[in-house]
Order: structure tokens, then sequence, then C-alpha cells
């Protein structure tokens, strides 16, 4: 028997609050959930800063990767037919879908912004290189890891295995939607996930996977709760207060190595990554509780915008923010700018432009060669149609980006004095017009 094959003598259950329970009865994926590096990724959360703004946000990816297998292994066990894939297909599937989140780094975002890492490359590399999770897929054929990382590059020969991982209608999207949800409170993300799944089939081309016109409503609520999801979760500008801090707290701390500065404590676990020369090694050994002790450390630091910086991130003494607008306010940031730099305060690291951007829906447009593929609808008649051409819904929030800019800065000390009494007045009035408009 081969090890595609290989079933537990007793199937596993994770009680998961999303789905309920999570199954397992493939040894290679009750295999790959041992490994060290799929371990890792319980200390890596799924919503970086958000918890900051909703307290119950502190879920992990390994919640995530665990939920996205539980979506794939339904729709290939019970939504397909029993032969749309063979076993090596199922397999590769199974593995992709539960690993497809490796690669990322503590404060997934923030952190790549500042090192110019790809979560994606490194969950390649993880897959293929020196790992416990490859020496697991091994087990099923020397190929087997490359097998798996073509799926997550996209570029495995059967597309429907792709994007049932990565599309516009993907079991990530599905899962982080509605665990992103639950773990916020908040009622926006949710959507029929059942209903969704009884309609989903494989498209006939082996290209991905298309909707029964009657689960059409299904797909809106699915692509609303996204849009809704973003812009009042994801886009919450207190959270992004969080991340702008913790952006700035890196790129501050790779400044001063970078100048010579001694920490009190030598950030060893870091030091790569201010080199930006990192192998797989040092990347796994960072997670989410090593910066966080780290931050703590650096708040006794001598250099005074780290210290005020970690200070306020472990505080949650956040940043204040302003809409703006770079073709209309270009003469309001100068002004702060010049305030701030009159105060003695570095405006590279307290006065902070702050860009969020979204696509609900990307629609098809022909001869067009980039974007993603349209979700497509299987009429009575046998025909498809791409859904925003049947869906007034669609077609309304359809291939328009969605942005918000926000500039953010430290009005508290306008407040407490940090800032001279003279130039603080001129800051609070500056801060009052532009609130006002």
């Amino acid at each position: 028997m081969s090890y595609f094959q290989q079933k537990m003598p007793e199937g596993k259950v994770f009680k998961d609050p999303v789905h309920g329970l999570v199954h397992v009865k493939d040894q290679i994926i009750w295999d790959l959930i041992a490994t060290k590096e799929f371990q890792r990724l319980r200390r890596i959360r799924q919503l970086g800063t958000t918890s900051l703004t909703f307290h119950g946000a502190e879920h992990s990816r390994f919640n995530h990767s665990l939920g996205v297998y539980e979506i794939v292994r339904q729709i290939l066990d019970v939504t397909f037919a029993e032969d749309t894939f063979d076993e090596t297909e199922r397999a590769t599937a199974l593995c992709a879908a539960l690993l497809h989140d490796l690669g990322h780094g503590p404060f997934s975002h923030a952190f790549e912004k500042v090192f110019h890492t790809d979560h994606e490359a490194f969950t390649q590399n993880i897959i293929t290189g020196k790992s416990e999770v490859r020496d697991v897929l091994m087990r099923a054929g020397k190929d087997f890891p490359f097998l798996v990382a073509s799926v997550i590059n996209k570029t495995h020969s059967n597309q429907t295995l792709v994007k049932l991982i990565s599309s516009q209608l993907d079991a990530d999207r599905m899962d982080y939607l509605l665990r992103d949800a639950y773990y916020t409170g908040v009622s926006y993300g949710k959507f029929d996930l059942e209903r969704i799944l009884r309609v989903l089939r494989p498209s006939p081309d082996s290209n991905g996977v298309i909707i029964k016109e009657s689960g059409m409503h299904a797909v809106e609520d699915y692509l609303m709760s996204r849009y809704q999801m973003y812009q009042q979760v994801y886009f919450h500008p207190v959270s992004r207060s969080g991340e702008v801090l913790l952006w700035k707290i890196l790129d501050r701390a790779k400044s001063l190595y970078q100048e010579g500065y001694e920490f009190a404590v030598t950030p060893n676990e870091v030091l790569p990554f201010f080199c930006e020369n990192v192998t797989l090694e040092e990347y796994l050994a960072l997670d989410d509780s090593i910066l966080m002790f780290y931050f703590s450390i650096w708040q006794k630091e001598e250099d005074e915008i780290l210290r005020d910086l970690c200070n306020r991130f472990l505080t949650r003494r956040l940043l204040h923010y302003v809409d703006y607008e770079p073709s209309q306010d270009q003469a309001f940031y100068n002004q702060m700018k010049g305030l701030l730099e009159k105060a003695d305060v570095d405006p590279s690291y307290y006065l902070v432009i702050d860009y969020s951007s979204d696509l609900p829906y990307d629609l098809y447009k022909p001869g067009a060669s980039t974007g993603k593929s349209p979700i497509q609808l299987l009429m009575r008649n046998g025909e498809l149609h791409e859904l925003s051409t049947e869906s007034p819904v669609v077609e309304s929030i359809g291939g328009k980006i969605r942005t918000d800019i926000k500039l953010y800065f430290p009005l508290d000390f306008i407040e407490n004095g940090r800032i001279p009494i003279d130039v603080a007045k001129e800051m609070a009035s500056l801060i009052h017009e532009k609130e006002m408009q």
C-alpha cells in the first residue's frame, strides 16, 4: 500500500469553532501536522495587530491552516465525484491546503514590508528544502514535495487543484473570513459555506471550479462578506495604527543595527533579517513570541525612539490618525512635518502615511493577461456565464479598487508636553482644521 493510501487505524478529529470537527484519516496529513514547521504556526497570529481593536482576535495560522485543509477535504471527499482526481492529485491538494501558510513570518505583512521577505517563497522553500515537512512528503515519492509546492506557486498542471486554494472563490478565503469573523466577534464575514460547497463543481476544462446557477446568491453573500470584512476589520484604522507602530519598530531597530548601535541584549534571532541574508533555519527560528520578547526588552534601550515605539505598542498607546488624500493634503503633511522637526521629533517614525486597498471582485476583461480568473456560473442550459453578468450585486462591487489612506502621528506628544507649547498649539490648530474638513 502506498503512503498516499495509508489510513490511520482510528481517525483523529480536532474540535473547531468554525467547522465543528476537522477530520484527519490520512496518515500523511497526521504526520505533517506533527512536524516542527507546522507546529510553529501555533506561534504565528493569523491577524497580527487586529487584537488591539478586536480583543478576541488571538487565533493562529495553525487554526486557519487546519480549517483550509478541512474545507478542501470536504470538497474532495463529499462534494466532488469520487473519480474527479486520482489518489496522487487528492493527496497533493490536501497537503497543499494544510501547508499553504507555512512560510508566514511573525506579524506577517508589517514584517514583510521592512525585511522584504515573501511568505509564499518561504512556504515553497520549507516544502522542498531541508525540513521535517519535506521528509514526510518524500515518503510519498522524491518528486512529491515539488508537486505540492507547484500548487502553492500555481504551476501545477491541474489548475483546479491550484484554484481550490488560491482564486476568487477558494478554501483559503472561505476559512479566513468565517474564522476571523468568529474571533473578532463581528457578523460581517458570515456566509453559507455549506450551501457553497453543495453547489461547487470542477470546471470541465480542469481550470478551476464553477458554481451551479442555483448557488449564485450564496456566492453573492460570500463576496459581500469579504468586502465588509476588509472595510470593517482588516482596514480598521486602529488595527492599522498598531501595524504602523510594528513596522516602525522593526524599521528603527534595523536602522540602528546598520549604524553600529549596540543593543543592551543582542537580538540574535533578528540579526539575519537586519542583514537581509536569512537562511531557512534562521527564518523558522523567529515567531511572534520572540519578537514580543525583544519589544519588551527594547523598552529599556538607550535609543529614545525605539524605546518609545515599543512602549506604545505594548501598552496600546497608539498613534492618532486623520484621513489623507495625497493630491489635496500635501500642504498639511508638509506643515506637520515641519512642526515635528521643529520640536525635535523625527517625522520618519512619527508621521506615517498608510495605504490600504482591496479589489472585492476582479471582473473578467477580454484580452487582459493579468488578474484572477472570474467566478463562473453553470447555467441550466449547460453554458458558463461570468458571475457579474448575472448578478447586479457583484457587478456593483466588481472591478473597483477600494482604497483607504490615513496619516498617523503622535497626538499625545501635543497633550503631554513632549512638544513645546508654542509648537503644540500650532499643531493642534492644524489638526483640528483638518478634522473639520
